[in-house]
């Protein structure tokens, strides 16, 4: 059965899930409709939207598939296709705020539409592709997971990225909510700075009794110190220099739990900046590509089992799902702009394309890969189907093809094959033995 038909195509109906006013409101207020010349405010989001469901290879490759499929884009608001050297203008001089604002108020409104999409229960399930992961379903409070993916950049943008000696790149910095599966604190920046800098910037909307794990890129005493007055209960990895002393014993080491003692900082700097408050170590042994690995975890937590402090800490791998889908599904490994306006402005809307699949996943009851949303959709963006109903179809559609073992020989009479001889002349040998 074949999806049903609409007066509307694909890429309209995932593009107006966009607010209409929206836009236009967050241009006048970061003053991007003062700069048109040739491209509204709206058909640019609608562009970078289309490159990333699309795939786009270049700035060419965007304005050609835009212009040929013109009298479809404009039903979508009026939105028009640009020329190459307006779309690269704006990219290059529009404010890239305007992008992060639209990416926080269109998450906002979409979980206004329905309460269910961000939920604010215990965290579900994280499934890979290969392998399960669970996250630990005995706690009911809120889990933060944050880390960084460097986004390669090519050498142009050495002037502002500059990463290693001959290398550019850009970071993106999140705090990933184990709940939902979303973010809640994204920070774009050049790749120079150290993670621990941003790491109170990610932490500042974290409420009390709630959970952040990160890895140990992201420790300093100064900001864990804060979280615990706080209120924040952290997991993290025990760097391979901290220096400490043992108290004494928190509980009895038991089958891969190594150790579990409280301990208190002897470093003069770590100490003036975490107090005299005690930090509970955790040593255990983890599997880490088939093999058992000795780790050493860090907490404010006293209470806990010590196999939850690890537990907690295997749950960060979900940010890594992220990054995964968010890179490799996505349009993140070749950029439309060099500088950094541009870069910043097609990493947000990479953000927000994730969140719009994410929203019509979740209305459709998607149980299927992420990717295979996108997939399923960019390949009939033009085309007048209803989304959900096409999605039902690809979730329906049947398996492959049955491959035969011995496939019929295709032949031509009195043409000898290469490996032998006619079929003919083949039965004619049998028949003589």
């Amino acid at each position: 059965m074949r999806p049903a038909q609409t007066k509307t195509t694909v890429l309209r109906q995932i593009v107006t899930l966009i607010p209409g006013h929206l836009v236009t409101k967050l241009a006048e207020k970061h003053g991007v409709d003062k700069q048109s010349r040739g491209i509204t405010p709206w058909s640019h989001v609608v562009c970078l939207l289309f490159a990333q469901l699309a795939h786009s290879l270049s700035l060419y490759d965007l304005v050609d598939a835009l212009r040929i499929h013109a009298s479809s884009l404009v039903g979508i608001r009026g939105a028009k296709p640009p020329s190459r050297s307006g779309l690269s203008y704006a990219n290059r001089e529009r404010n890239a705020e305007m992008a992060k604002d639209l990416f926080w108020a269109v998450l906002e409104y979409l979980d206004r539409q329905d309460k269910n999409f961000i939920p604010n229960g215990p965290p579900k399930r994280c499934s890979r592709k290969k392998g399960r992961h669970y996250l630990p379903q005995r706690f009911t409070r809120t889990i933060h997971a944050i880390d960084s993916t460097t986004i390669r950049l090519v050498a142009n943008c050495m002037d502002w990225a500059k990463h290693r000696r001959r290398k550019a790149a850009a970071k993106a910095h999140v705090s990933l909510n184990l709940n939902s599966f979303l973010p809640s604190m994204v920070i774009v920046k050049a790749a120079k700075t150290h993670d621990a800098t941003e790491a109170p910037m990610l932490c500042a909307h974290v409420k009390a009794g709630e959970i952040v794990v990160f890895d140990r890129a992201y420790v300093d005493f100064k900001h864990l110190h804060a979280l615990d007055q706080r209120g924040v209960f952290w997991v993290t990895r025990g760097k391979r220099n901290m220096a400490y002393s043992v108290i004494g014993e928190v509980k009895p080491p038991k089958g891969k739990i190594l150790r579990d003692v409280s301990i208190q900082l002897t470093t003069a700097k770590s100490a003036a900046v975490y107090g005299d408050a005690p930090l509970r170590l955790v040593e255990a042994l983890v599997e880490v590509d088939g093999k058992e690995k000795t780790m050493t975890f860090i907490t404010n937590n006293m209470d806990w089992a010590a196999s939850s402090v690890t537990d907690l800490y295997k749950s960060r791998w979900a940010i890594e799902v992220f990054f995964k889908q968010l890179k490799q599904t996505l349009k993140l490994g070749d950029f439309l702009g060099h500088n950094e306006t541009a870069v910043r402005w097609q990493v947000w809307t990479a953000l927000l394309t994730y969140v719009l699949l994410r929203f019509i996943a979740h209305q459709s009851e998607w149980t299927s890969s992420f990717s295979r949303v996108l997939t399923c959709l960019r390949g009939a963006l033009w085309c007048h189907w209803e989304m959900y109903s096409l999605l039902d179809f690809c979730r329906t559609a049947p398996g492959s093809i049955p491959i035969r073992a011995a496939p019929d020989q295709a032949y031509l009479p009195g043409f000898v094959l290469r490996y032998g001889t006619a079929p003919d002349e083949n039965q004619e040998m049998e028949e003589e033995k």
